[in-house]
């Protein structure tokens, strides 16, 4: 099972919901609950969209992908 991302989560939740995050975005609210529960990563467009729309660094947001194919990123 994929870890949660904390990050993603903690943020997201600043903004509200999923639904709105979703709306926000053009994506739907089970593309959203799946990127946060950390069981799909999104395309590198809308990985660079999500960052921007919460104002912090792909690689933060997305450590787990980064660390994956890149080793310890940062």
């Amino acid at each position: 099972m994929k870890k949660k991302r904390e990050l993603f989560s903690e943020l997201r939740k600043k903004k509200g919901t999923q639904a709105k995050v979703a709306a926000d975005n053009e994506i739907s609210e089970v593309y959203v609950r799946m990127i946060e529960n950390g069981t799909f990563t999104p395309g590198r467009d809308l990985m660079f969209r999500l960052a921007s729309y919460f104002n912090t660094d792909v690689t933060e947001l997305f450590a787990d992908y980064f660390k994956k194919y890149f080793g310890q990123y940062r």
